[in-house]
């Protein structure tokens, strides 16, 4: 739809809710917030979870699914779009179809396959689906190295098979990779981003000693999807998303007795 009006940035969300507030939908959107963008969502799944772990799981219909993608592309005007946790092969499907047949911008593609607690969140027949359905539409997918390790099928244990999984993942259609060292053992965690250009850089800082890093995947996503709806290029955006993500981890809040959520008013607390 065309429009006189200078349209305010907004950014596209495709995920589960967590009814714990702390990742997935949730992240997403108090991550656009805080970066001044507006959120829309396409609710895939509903989930039960608490900073202890996921207790259920309930995915959504299809034709809700495939409503909501038709009712935000007849109105908004989305600037870049982000997935998170999609459930099943059906349910990555239907999103990659729907990604392909309308235009959001660049598509950031979190494959969320494990919940922090330990849950598994996508099943084997949905890893195939993202791997040929949606990493061939992704602008950038975001793997942390567990992930990685699945989507490629080697073991990431030295800075070479880093290289080596980030180059396959280019090979399966995505332009450029960002795999996340959150998952690697020491002090000091290393991002390795490899660019559809096949210029590569590192992003690197300590680990901070918290337990409340429930939906760190989420944010930094969604706050790469929120800088680029606000016109940044890639590189800024995922250099800014960084900045952004460890400060609302080491301006910790207290919420839940587990592995809790993220401070996105972290930027005021500084």
């Amino acid at each position: 739809m065309s429009s006189n009006v200078q349209q305010f940035p907004q950014m596209l969300t495709v995920a589960g809710i967590d009814s714990s507030g702390g990742a997935g939908i949730n992240a997403d959107v108090a991550t656009a917030f805080a970066h001044h963008v507006y959120p829309a969502t396409v609710v895939v799944a509903v989930t039960a979870q608490n900073t202890y772990g996921v207790q259920g799981v309930q995915l959504l219909e299809p034709q809700i699914i495939e409503q909501q993608f038709a009712s935000i592309a007849d109105d908004l005007a989305i600037r870049a779009v982000k997935t998170g946790m999609l459930g099943d092969q059906q349910h990555v499907e239907i999103v990659a179809k729907a990604l392909a047949n309308y235009d959001f911008g660049p598509i950031i593609i979190d494959p969320v396959m494990v919940a922090k607690g330990g849950a598994k969140l996508l099943s084997n027949e949905a890893v195939t689906a993202v791997k040929t359905k949606l990493l061939p539409l992704a602008t950038l997918v975001t793997p942390n190295l567990l992930e990685a390790q699945q989507l490629t099928g080697i073991e990431i244990n030295t800075p070479d098979n880093l290289v080596t999984a980030a180059h396959i993942l280019q090979s399966l259609g995505a332009k450029n990779v960002l795999i996340k060292g959150g998952h690697a053992i020491g002090n000091e965690l290393t991002d390795y981003i490899l660019l559809a250009n096949q210029t590569e850089f590192t992003l690197v800082n300590s680990r901070v000693d918290t337990i409340r890093t429930h939906g760190t995947g989420d944010t930094y996503a969604a706050a790469i999807a929120s800088n680029l709806a606000l016109g940044y290029d890639l590189v800024s955006s995922i250099k800014q998303a960084k900045e952004y993500l460890y400060t609302t981890i080491t301006n910790q809040i207290i919420v839940g007795h587990g592995h809790g959520p993220l401070n996105h008013w972290g930027r005021m607390c500084n």
